[in-house]
């Protein structure tokens, strides 16, 4: 073991999978996490620590770790004074952001928050809950909520939840009537770890890995053979901001073409390829994009 080691806080739960396999994207390799709260890591100078998101963001600030992964919305509700590194655009599902909604069962006659005047909330996110009713001069009573909040919907008057992609609430036939907060996954340090010259260095390291394996999903390499006579017609259907490489063939009448972009583009833009006059077009999945 290095005698210098980043402790590192992996979320528990909904953020799990997700993280690990992004990690392992990044070419981090971890073992042992389905046993133990202190699954094992293939670089000897970090060492995972395994927390709820929920409570990350305290461990963070008060040291007892150096870094984690937590969401903004629970650095907002523990108002945790953290280091934000940066935002990963990942979540459980997609890499859309979560968001916590206020909402009420489809029969319910609620229609805004201005309704709920005298009512009971239920939520685990009670802090901010609290304040969002306060700045809406709307007097309620929030309650904690240890999960299966959908199902509290019916026992109370409204129910503020976390949703990424609303198939739970409408399983519920549950009604969003407003967003609270929009919350991505951030990569948060705490401050002296910070200031730390190899602690920041590895927290940096990290953060560029996982970024570049976050921007691969979404983008592909595409690389074609093209006859020079065609290859200004081929180069004009490329995206402008993208800048290909252009390389000579053994057979001196063709170029080969290649450059990175994303799946939606690669998609609109190879027909057009084809029929300007590209031949033997390959695209092929990448494991980092580092900008």
């Amino acid at each position: 073991m290095s005698e210098q080691v980043l402790k590192l806080g992996i979320p528990k739960g909904s953020l799990e999978k997700a993280t690990f396999d992004l990690f392992d994207k990044a070419g981090f390799s971890i073992t042992g996490y389905e046993r133990s709260y202190f699954p094992r890591i293939n670089d000897e100078q970090i060492s995972l620590i395994m927390l709820r998101a929920q409570e990350m963001s305290r461990y963070v600030e008060d040291g007892v770790l150096d870094a984690g992964f937590t969401g903004y919305d629970w650095i907002l509700e523990n108002k945790s004074n953290v280091h934000e590194v940066c935002e990963l655009l990942y979540s459980k599902a997609t890499s859309n952001p979560a968001r916590w909604v206020l909402a009420v069962p489809n029969e319910s006659k609620v229609k805004k928050a201005e309704d709920l005047e005298g009512g009971i909330i239920a939520t685990e996110l009670v802090g901010a809950t609290k304040e969002y009713f306060k700045k809406k001069g709307v007097k309620v009573k929030v309650e904690f909520s240890w999960g299966a909040t959908e199902v509290k919907a019916r026992l109370v008057n409204a129910i503020v939840e976390l949703t990424e992609t609303g198939s739970s609430l409408k399983a519920n036939n549950l009604r969003v009537i407003d967003t609270l907060l929009t919350s991505r996954t951030k990569f948060i340090a705490n401050k002296e770890a910070w200031k730390d010259k190899f602690k920041r260095e590895k927290i940096e390291n990290i953060s560029i890995l996982l970024n570049a394996a976050i921007d691969a999903k979404t983008t592909v390499g595409l690389k074609m053979n093209v006859p020079k006579n065609k290859l200004q017609e081929v180069l004009s259907i490329l995206p402008a901001e993208k800048s290909p490489t252009v390389s000579g063939l053994a057979d001196e009448k063709f170029a080969a073409v290649e450059v990175v972009v994303d799946t939606i583009t690669e998609r609109n833009i190879v027909p057009k390829l084809k029929r300007a006059g590209a031949s033997g077009i390959i695209t092929y999945p990448l494991n980092k994009v580092i900008h």
